[in-house]
């Protein structure tokens, strides 16, 4: 880019500063550094094709992003390098949305909820539409992701500006112990772990625009998958079905916004409550759990 010339009036009371060239020595090649010629002094004046590290780049999207490890773990060779960085790239981390993940986790989705229906109705065909309904979502949702992110680390190569994210992945990575498979609402799950297993799927369609290869990278990642016998219901819909077979009253009471609580009372009973700090749901996944467990205590056995 040219740079703008003064106006006259300026250029007058700035006289043009004198280059000392007395001390120089040798032809008009050995000047070339003098000179300021842009062929030799790339490094120093930050040539666009030349390397961040040499001229000091603080642009995020300039930073030198490796994706062998990524293609190793993921058995798969990216044949557009850039697919596989973007699919790492948080929107935090760069200033135009467009440069994050963001577009590539949408269609990541879609792919991911394509790829897992179909390997469900093939070792299925017998079964009805709303069971593998339930079993597609349980192995695509937030928490199921977010484990698969976990066990491979590939979080590890996340680029984002999150301050409390690396906090929270490690909560989350501790409390799956006590929930080896699926938590069903119980946990606080950070999201974008699940992001960027979805962004993956994403960039490796768009790189090689075929849905069989698709599932032969991402379904040994996605071990373990849960299959038909291991489903097992949320707490809210089981709490929903045991209410309606003794036609009892269920209702809630919504106070996280003053103590981080939820209740659960049926026929003005509180038989539930859960909390969580961060996120309402989670409060009302865990009443709701604490109110099937108790639901025998106060009502008795079916």
């Amino acid at each position: 880019m040219e740079t703008p010339q003064p106006t006259e009036a300026v250029a007058e009371s700035f006289p043009e500063p004198q280059l000392d060239l007395t001390n120089l020595e040798g032809d008009d090649d050995i000047n070339t550094k003098a000179n300021g010629d842009d062929e030799s002094n790339t490094k120093a004046n930050g040539d666009d094709d030349n390397n961040t590290k040499a001229n000091g780049s603080t642009d995020p999207e300039d930073q030198p992003f490796e994706s062998e490890p990524l293609e190793k773990m993921l058995n798969y060779v990216f044949k557009d390098k850039n697919l596989l960085k973007k699919a790492f790239t948080d929107s935090t981390y760069v200033e135009k949305k467009y440069n994050s993940y963001d577009l590539l986790e949408l269609l990541g989705d879609a792919v991911l909820n394509l790829v897992v229906i179909y390997e469900f109705v093939k070792l299925y065909p017998k079964e009805s539409s709303g069971p593998l309904t339930k079993l597609r979502a349980v192995n695509v949702d937030t928490d199921k992701l977010a484990r698969v992110a976990v066990k491979h680390e590939i979080y590890r190569f996340l680029r984002h500006k999150k301050p409390t994210l690396k906090e929270e992945i490690q909560e989350f990575v501790e409390a799956i112990k006590e929930h080896p498979i699926h938590s069903h609402g119980l946990l606080h799950v950070p999201k974008s772990l699940a992001n960027i297993v979805e962004s993956t799927t994403g960039a490796i369609f768009m790189d090689c625009e075929s849905i069989k290869t698709v599932w032969e990278v991402m379904k040994p990642i996605m071990e373990p998958i849960i299959p038909l016998d291991k489903l097992e219901q949320h707490p809210m819909t089981e709490l929903n079905e045991l209410c309606q077979k003794r036609k009892l009253k269920l209702s809630s009471v919504d106070t996280w916004e003053e103590d981080k609580t939820y209740k659960f009372m049926i026929e003005d009973k509180v038989v539930g409550c859960g909390a969580h700090l961060n996120k309402k749901e989670t409060a009302r996944y865990r009443a709701a759990q604490n109110a099937v467990e108790n639901f025998s205590k106060v009502f008795g056995d079916l």
